[in-house]
């Protein structure tokens, strides 16, 4: 199975960048909603999910709950076709967040260096990511976070939707893992 780590963005931030990214054309647009990645897409075996469980409750509970504070946009250009809303504040705590959860059961190298963000156009034409990156330039959020999400998926390697009898088969959230106060 393929797992994945997330903060979700709240309501009514999440709303609006859920509906920017279907306005760019994306196509997990209405699909994946609006996110801060702390682990990517990773395969795993059914049977370490248990294990994998209690290592991010023990990652989660050495965490302080932490503000995050979303500006802007910004962009992978032209390294990886990406618009995103940009990450000011809290930035660190993301990144040891991610080192942290990436050390269990879940260990893999990183394709990319990680950057915390919220991925609002990716898989769409250079005018869609020109729009997109226009579009929430001037955007802004505060949110406190006090957990993050363990997400999994049925199909190994799956990172965009894949369609089971013509419907997506969504990532369906596992657990909710509350930070340390």
């Amino acid at each position: 199975m393929t797992v994945g780590v997330a903060i979700p963005v709240p309501a009514p931030w999440g709303d609006l960048l859920d509906r920017a990214r279907l306005a760019s054309g994306d196509p997990l647009g209405g699909i994946v909603p609006a996110h801060l990645t702390l682990l990517g897409p990773t395969e795993m075996p059914r049977s370490a999910l248990p294990a994998f469980g209690e290592h991010l409750a023990s990652v989660a509970a050495a965490c302080p709950v932490f503000d995050l504070h979303l500006r802007g946009t910004g962009s992978f250009r032209p390294v990886t076709e990406v618009v995103f809303v940009a990450v000011v504040d809290g930035i660190a705590v993301c990144e040891q967040l991610e080192s942290a959860i990436r050390r269990g059961p879940a260990e893999r190298e990183r394709t990319f260096p990680y950057h915390p963000h919220i991925t609002i156009a990716h898989n769409v034409s250079t005018e869609a990511l020109d729009r997109a990156f226009s579009a929430l330039a001037g955007f802004e959020a505060k949110f406190r976070v006090e957990s993050f999400t363990l997400y999994t998926h049925p199909n190994p390697g799956a990172w965009s939707f894949e369609t089971l009898a013509g419907a997506p088969v969504p990532w369906t959230p596992r657990g909710v893992f509350p930070l340390g106060t």
